[in-house]
């Protein structure tokens, strides 16, 4: 028998009983039997076209969309582009969260296409890591740019802007006051849910020393304390208390989050890494449902130096938009575990991340007009800031950690290329200033400079930013001249454009993401960049289809 054809005969079977037992089920309901109960049994019949297709709700603008298997998605709409001389600047929150690759594999490896929804490009760019230059002196992060020709439509140009965060060795590493917030509700119930994120769990208590504390809450209709903060070395206590995690019962997300916060608050670091890690697999279902009320809950707790991660797993349940929507507010990181590999990496080969070197960092790039007539930021779209937040230390922007790299793109279009009609129309709907003479480049606008990309951040204990400021000088180079890291992130926000159907992907398609990505996977680790190519190859084969 061939590797896998014994699990795939035994799902097989599963997948028949499911459908005979369901199609007894419904031919058995009463007559008075409800339609709405009616339909939910009639759809259990083909267990295989439960769940993932996003449908649209009233309005479509930008509300939560919901498919039949319980998966929520917020809506995406593509940033459009800008015209630089009526919009000179772009503002937006750095964003490190590693949650829409790992789990658009798994609707891969499903063998079926993501929601385009599901797709945020950021972090599909994001999730790889990056070969950019360490920050030199006393500061903590670092700019590189790098400008070539746009793959998709060579008439434009792209930019790429990366972010290099200081590594910290491991020994020079602050000490971590760590909250394991753990949904142990009936939902988790599956081998891909709990006994996934406790395998996980074990491999980052292999990481811990003396000077770490791990403390742990359980929740699943009410909140219950497992482990009581406990130090690093203590791996004996801390590893039963993981094995002692069972499913069962309600979820009081809520609840659990409140006694959380408690624990890491008494056993809080100054100086450390003081942070609630929850995982879920988003069914948020009793207690603080509302995630209005959650975001208000954790924003206040942020204010006392206490981060929060979240951590999704399972199929079929993932409440995408919340889980997002709290890391962000958290001041967190958000990723999705699919397999143990990926908790390895999550809890093993990132495990530095947890460390912030920088808060609230905000990117800010302002367009010289004479070389560049229109612009688009690429992704990032639930993360753009007004102009003035930049300046604004209270507000509130993305967190970096120890090595992390963050890298954005732009799509410019030069004052030379003949504006596409949307754009042109948009460029004349609206009328001269009657007061006032409209905004006129002036002398720094005649050097070479392309663009100046600003940086503003607050250090770790800090009150008050710091600012960096970087300029890109004007250059016409191909793809060829450009770096490998230019190519392989430029590959990467391809493909997101390819499966987001994205109406600015130009002559995109799989071909060239292949070959933009292929010879990038010399320097490759971890095997992640090997793995994206055997993605793209799965996705064209689903295309064809």
């Amino acid at each position: 028998m061939r590797p896998g054809s014994f699990s795939r005969c035994r799902c097989a079977l599963w997948q028949g009983f499911v459908v005979f037992c369901a199609s007894c089920i419904f031919l058995a309901a009463p007559a008075g039997c409800s339609k709405k109960k009616s339909e939910r049994l009639l759809a259990a019949r083909n267990p295989a076209d439960l769940g993932f297709q996003i449908h649209a709700g009233p309005g479509n603008a930008g509300g939560l969309q919901e498919d039949p298997a319980g998966e929520s998605y917020e809506r995406i709409f593509d940033n459009a582009f800008l015209l630089a001389a009526r919009h000179p600047l772009s503002t937006f929150s750095i964003d490190v969260d590693t949650a829409s690759y790992s789990n658009m594999r798994r609707f891969f490896d499903m063998g079926r296409l993501p929601p385009k929804d599901a797709v945020r490009i950021e972090e599909l760019v994001n999730y790889f890591r990056y070969d950019y230059p360490e920050p030199r002196g006393e500061q903590p992060i670092c700019v590189h740019s790098e400008v070539a020709v746009c793959p998709w439509n060579p008439q434009h140009q792209l930019v790429r802007i990366g972010l290099q965060g200081k590594r910290i060795d491991a020994e020079r590493t602050p000490p971590r006051n760590l909250v394991f917030l753990v949904d142990t509700s009936g939902s988790m119930d599956a081998p891909n849910r709990l006994p996934l994120l406790k395998e996980g769990l074990r491999l980052l208590v292999t990481q811990l020393n003396p000077r770490d504390r791990v403390a742990i809450v359980a929740y699943a209709g009410s909140a219950g304390m497992v482990l009581p903060s406990t130090p690093g070395q203590r791996k004996d206590l801390i590893l039963s208390a993981i094995d002692n995690l069972h499913a069962g019962g309600s979820t009081n997300g809520g609840e659990g989050i409140v006694l959380a916060y408690r624990l890491a608050q008494d056993s809080f670091i100054p100086g450390g890494a003081n942070r609630v890690i929850l995982g879920t697999d988003g069914d948020f279902n009793v207690g603080v449902t509302s995630q209005g009320e959650l975001v208000r809950l954790i924003e206040e707790k942020r204010k006392t130096g206490v981060y929060l991660s979240l951590l999704g797993f399972g199929m079929g349940n993932v409440k995408d938009g919340t889980l997002e929507a709290l890391a962000r507010h958290g001041n967190g990181q958000y990723a999705y575990i699919d397999s143990i590999a990926e908790a390895r990496k999550v809890f093993v080969d990132d495990v530095a991340n947890l460390v912030p070197i920088a808060r609230d960092v905000k990117v800010q790039v302002e367009f010289n007009p004479i070389w560049v007539q229109a612009y688009r930021l690429i992704g990032y779209e639930n993360r753009l800031l007004k102009d003035q937040d930049f300046n604004d230390d209270g507000k509130d922007a993305g967190d970096m950690g120890a090595g992390h790299t963050v890298t954005a793109l732009y799509e410019i279009v030069p004052p030379d290329v003949k504006l596409y009609p949307a754009l042109a129309r948009a460029a004349s709907v609206v009328d001269p200033l009657r007061y006032q003479m409209a905004p006129a480049p002036n002398a720094n606008a005649d050097s070479r400079e392309l663009l100046t990309v600003k940086v503003r951040y607050l250090p770790p204990d800090g009150k008050e930013s710091n600012l960096l400021a970087q300029p890109l000088h004007h250059a016409r180079r191909t793809l060829r001249e450009a770096s490998g890291e230019f190519r392989f992130a430029a590959a990467v926000a391809v493909f997101g454009m390819l499966l987001r159907e994205s109406p600015y992907r130009g002559s995109a398609n799989y071909a060239m993401v292949r070959e933009l990505a292929q010879p990038e996977v010399v320097f490759d680790p971890s095997g992640s960049r090997a793995e994206f190519l055997r993605l793209v190859r799965v996705a064209e084969a689903l295309t064809a289809k």
